[in-house]
C-alpha cells in the first residue's frame, strides 16, 4: 500500500498530505557547525516521508512503518524530554512538537505515519531527516510561517534538548534547505548559505557513499565529549567559538594550549574550517578533481586529531585511494557509518570492488555502495 492508504488503515482518515526530507551526506567540514564553522553537505535522494494530519484536541499520534510497534499515542501539553534521553525513535517527532510548542507556536496536536529510506546508524542524518520532515509538516499545517533556517534551528534544539545528543545545525539545515543538483555552502554562525553547483556527472565523476555497516550511536558520550573540549579549547584561547581562531594563526594557538587532547581538537576544527574554503575555491575554479586530495587530508585529520574514525573506515580510504580515487574520507560523527570516496566514473566500480574485496579479506561485513547524487531539501509531495 501507498503511505496515504497506510495512514487511512492506521487512523480512519485520509491524510491531510504528504512531506519528505531528505538525509544528507557532508562534503567536508565535519565537527565544525558546533564550533560556528563552515559545512559542504549535500543532500540525498533517501528520505523519510511523512502523512500528517492536524489535531486540535492536544493529541500527538505518532507511527512508524519501518519500527516493530503499535501507534505511541502523546498528550502535547505534557511533553517532557525523556530521562536520560532515552525516549526511542518516536523522541524525535515528539521532540520537534515540543520545540515548538516551547517557542510559542499553537502546535495542538497531530496524526502521523512515517516510513523512511535513509539508513539508520550510517552517518547520513535519518534523525534529522525525521526531524525536519516532522517540522515542515507542523509549519505547513499550522500555518506557522516558519523559514527553512528556523524550521532547522527548532529541529536541532528538539534534538539536543529531547532527544539528548548535543549535535550542530548541519544536518537539519541540509535537510532543510539543499538543493538538486547543489552543495550547501553553510556559514553555521549565522545560518548564511550558499548553493554551490555541484555536476559530478557533467565532470565525469562519481561520489561514492560507502556504508561500512558499522552502527554508531552519537548520544554515547564520545561526540558531546569532543565538543566539550572543543568549548574548553576556546575558552582557553579567549574567543567565544573556534571559528574566531584562522588557520594563520592556528600555530600560535595551539603554543598557547597545554592539553594535548584539547589541542588535537583545536587544530582538526581549524583546519577543516579552511579544507571547507579550499574546496570551495576549487569548485568555484572549475577544478573538482583536486577536492579528492582535500577529502584524504580531511580524513587524516578525524583519524589522527579527532580520533573518530575506526578500522572499517580506514580501510575505506586505504582501499579507495589505492584502487585509483582521487580521494576519500569518513563522513559524518564517526565511530563507523560511512565514508565519501571521490571517483572518475569510469573506474567507479573498479573502486567499489576493491573496497568489497579489502572488507571481504578483513573480515569485516560487506559494505553498501551507492552514488551520491545532490537531491533536494525538504518538500511537501
Amino acid at each position: 500500500m501507498s503511505l496515504a492508504a497506510d495512514f487511512e488503515a492506521l487512523y480512519g482518515t485520509a491524510p491531510d498530505g504528504l512531506w519528505a526530507a531528505p538525509g544528507r551526506v557532508n562534503l567536508i567540514g565535519e565537527y565544525t557547525d558546533f564550533n560556528d564553522g563552515f559545512v559542504l553537505p549535500l543532500a540525498l535522494p533517501h528520505t523519510t516521508v511523512a502523512a500528517v494530519s492536524r489535531r486540535d484536541d492536544g493529541v500527538l499520534r505518532l507511527h512508524s512503518a519501518d519500527v516493530d510497534g503499535g501507534i505511541v499515542q502523546l498528550d502535547v501539553a505534557g511533553l517532557e524530554p525523556p530521562p536520560g534521553g532515552d525516549g526511542g525513535w518516536a523522541a524525535y517527532p515528539a521532540g520537534v512538537v515540543w520545540a515548538l510548542r516551547e517557542a510559542g507556536h499553537p502546535v495542538a496536536g497531530a496524526d502521523v505515519h512515517l516510513a523512511s529510506t535513509v539508513p539508520t546508524g550510517a552517518g547520513l542524518s535519518s534523525s534529522a531527516a525525521l526531524e525536519v520532515v516532522t517540522a515542515l509538516a507542523l509549519n505547513d499545517l499550522f500555518g506557522l510561517g516558519l523559514s527553512r533556517p528556523g524550521l532547522a534551528r527548532l529541529a536541532q534544539r528538539a534534538e539536543n534538548a529531547f532527544v539528548g545528543v548535543p549535535c550542530g545545525v548541519m544536518d537539519q539545515m541540509a535537510s532543510a534547505c539543499a538543493e538538486e543538483g547543489h552543495v550547501l555552502h553553510l556559514d553555521t554562525r549565522d545560518l548564511s548559505y550558499r548553493q554551490v553547483p555541484f555536476d559530478l556527472a557533467g565532470e565525469g565523476l562519481r561520489l561514492l557513499v560507502v556504508d561500512t555497516r558499522v552502527k554508531h550511536a552519537l548520544g554515547d558520550g564520545a561526540y558531546a565529549e569532543r565538543r566539550a573540549g572543543c568549548e574548553a579549547g576556546a575558552r582557553a584561547l579567549g574567543v567565544r567559538t573556534l571559528r574566531e581562531v584562522s588557520a594563520a594563526h592556528l600555530p600560535e594557538a595551539l603554543d598557547r594550549l597545554s592539553d594535548g587532547t584539547i589541542r588535537r581538537y583545536v587544530r582538526h576544527v581549524v583546519s577543516d574550517n579552511a579544507r571547507v574554503e579550499r574546496t570551495i575555491a576549487l569548485l568555484d575554479a572549475g577544478a573538482p578533481r583536486a577536492v579528492g586530495a582535500v577529502l584524504t587530508e580531511g580524513h587524516a585529520s578525524l583519524r589522527d586529531d579527532l580520533r573518530v574514525s575506526c578500522p572499517e573506515l580506514d580501510l575505506v580510504v586505504e582501499a579507495a585511494n589505492a584502487a585509483g580515487a582521487l580521494g576519500a574520507r569518513m563522513t559524518g560523527g564517526g565511530f563507523g557509518g560511512s565514508a565519501v570516496v571521490l571517483v572518475e566514473t569510469g573506474r567507479s566500480e573498479e573502486v567499489s570492488a576493491a573496497v568489497g574485496k579489502a572488507f571481504a579479506e578483513a573480515g569485516y561485513a560487506t559494505p553498501g555502495i551507492f552514488p551520491a547524487v545532490p537531491s533536494a531539501g525538504a518538500r511537501r509531495l
